[in-house]
């Protein structure tokens, strides 16, 4: 009897295993405010959600100069921050239902990894994880510190290299286009979820797109058996 080999399993954090839209739409009115520049409208926002801040900022504001992108990552920042320590990361930043389920299922199984790919930053993310008691769970942790913003591949290149998994034996899970697009980019199956910041249609490049985190593990297993 032949043993399968390891599949490696990446998340995306905001809008696919966290809600965190309530302080990212504060913390960026907050950055636009003290610019003197009109905030963009809430879907415009979200739109941009999972791209590195800079990208997103100078995106949101491009009649902007640089320097002035510069000061509001650090406004946004501040904010997000401040607005985290009131409330606490796991009340802030609440776990999707069924997402630590699907998570603790996915671990229990032997030659399964998790890993994890996102636009946060170190500090951003060690605070969420450690808020959930996620740490343990995710075995590659990608973010955006070390990498180009979504969709470059940067980020699954370097956790494919990290455990050694083959790219079809990978899958990626987001909300966003960017993380449909790095996917394909990286030669990676993507399977969208229809609860986080982008609308189902604009998920091209998914493979599938679930509507519940209790649909993850067929999907997985349809998937890997088309790919055996």
């Amino acid at each position: 009897m032949t043993s399968r080999p390891l599949r490696l399993v990446i998340f995306d954090v905001d809008g696919t295993l966290v809600d965190s839209q309530a302080d990212i739409l504060a913390a960026m009115a907050h950055a636009f405010d003290r610019a003197g520049h009109p905030v963009p409208p809430r879907e415009t926002v979200l739109g941009i959600v999972g791209l590195s801040l800079d990208v997103a900022v100078a995106r949101l504001a491009p009649a902007l100069d640089p320097g002035r992108h510069g000061q509001m990552v650090d406004w946004y920042k501040e904010a997000y921050m401040e607005l985290r320590a009131q409330s606490g990361a796991a009340q802030s930043s609440p776990l999707y239902p069924g997402a630590l389920e699907a998570i603790e299922t996915l671990h229990a199984i032997p030659d399964v990894l998790l890993g994890v790919a996102t636009g946060k930053s170190r500090r951003g993310l060690d605070k969420l994880l450690d808020a959930h008691d996620l740490r343990r769970y995710f075995v590659t942790q990608q973010v955006s510190d070390h990498h180009p913003s979504k969709p470059h591949p940067s980020m699954l290149q370097a956790a494919l290299s990290e455990t050694g998994v083959a790219p079809d034996c990978t899958v990626m899970i987001g909300d966003t286009s960017f993380d449909m697009e790095m996917a394909h980019a990286a030669g990676i199956t993507g399977i969208g979820v229809s609860w986080g910041y982008h609308p189902r249609e604009h998920l091209h490049h998914a493979a599938r797109v679930i509507d519940d985190f209790s649909q993850l593990p067929a999907c997985l297993d349809l998937l890997w058996e088309k790919a055996s």
